[in-house]
């Protein structure tokens, strides 16, 4: 009975390694490939830590499994080998509080700039954003202006969109940190431009939720009281899913939205539309069918 415990004990790490070997080819790992250059970044430092934790998994469970054939076969009958007893070894506990110690400090070191990138407004990208607004939007901004595109505001149990209007001459307005007559709303339908980075201003209206596209690696907590820049970029045309990563309440399985990465005439024809729709007041339509009853 003793060996098929030894062997039960080992089995199960070969399978766990067995499993993850084959994982991506089934499908069973990321949701997709990294869909942002920022993203790419992330499963760089994801695949990175797993090759150390792998090497540490295999390393321990070979020594388990070493421990527990080796007591198994000391206590087989025809073998007369009694066992050791130790106090410890101050070199030993020395060697594997000061390595993982190391591994750990490697790790925090080797993280720092794809963390600053994310994380730290004045890392930010704000160049090639400028360029965006200017050069495609034909956007006027100042250095006082926010670089977001859109104000996305988390509440039980959705995603409320707020985008900048136009002017009188057609002309993209910034986004104001207060709601502005000509702002233009939506509810869990985000678009902005494709292939440049973008950002939004990320806010909460009730309780702690969490701004999470997984195709693009980007999760940021929405926080009460706080006004949050996020950015990002997708690197293809196309419609991601955007979760809520918190749970949040009884209806946190609503929070399921979309972003769509569009070209920058699309993104200007959605909000135009945005702004058609809002604006109308029938009026026209209610003289078209007069002069039809006439």
């Amino acid at each position: 009975m003793k060996w098929f415990w030894c062997l039960f004990f080992a089995f199960w790490p070969i399978l766990a390694i067995a499993v993850c070997a084959v994982a991506p080819a089934y499908g069973w790992w990321f949701p997709s490939a990294a869909a942002s250059p920022l993203g790419q970044r992330i499963d760089d430092l994801f695949y990175m830590i797993l090759i150390i934790t792998t090497i540490t998994f295999v390393g321990t469970q070979a020594g388990l499994a070493y421990v527990l054939f080796t007591g198994a076969r000391r206590t087989d009958p025809d073998v007369d080998q009694k066992a050791w007893f130790s106090h410890g070894s101050h070199q030993l506990e020395v060697i594997w509080s000061v390595v993982p110690a190391f591994v750990l400090l490697f790790i925090a070191l080797y993280q720092l700039d794809v963390w600053a990138d994310y994380r730290v407004k004045d890392m930010f990208p704000r160049e090639k954003m400028s360029q965006l607004l200017e050069d495609k939007l034909h956007q006027k901004r100042t250095k006082h202006d926010s670089l977001a595109l859109a104000e996305v505001t988390a509440r039980q149990f959705e995603w409320r969109i707020r985008y900048p209007g136009f002017d009188e001459d057609g002309n993209l307005l910034p986004l104001m940190p207060d709601p502005q007559p000509t702002d233009l709303y939506t509810v869990n339908d985000l678009h902005l431009p494709v292939r440049v980075p973008v950002m939004i201003n990320l806010k909460s209206q009730d309780v702690q939720h969490s701004f999470f596209l997984p195709e693009l690696r980007v999760k940021q907590d929405a926080v009460p009281g706080l006004v949050i820049p996020v950015w990002f970029e997708a690197k293809s045309q196309q419609s991601y899913a955007l979760l809520c990563a918190e749970l949040c309440g009884w209806g946190h399985y609503k929070m399921k939205a979309q972003f769509v990465a569009e070209s920058d005439e699309a993104f200007l024809e959605y909000l135009r539309e945005l702004q058609r729709q809002q604006f109308f007041d029938g009026v026209a339509e209610a003289a078209e069918s007069a002069e039809d009853d006439e």
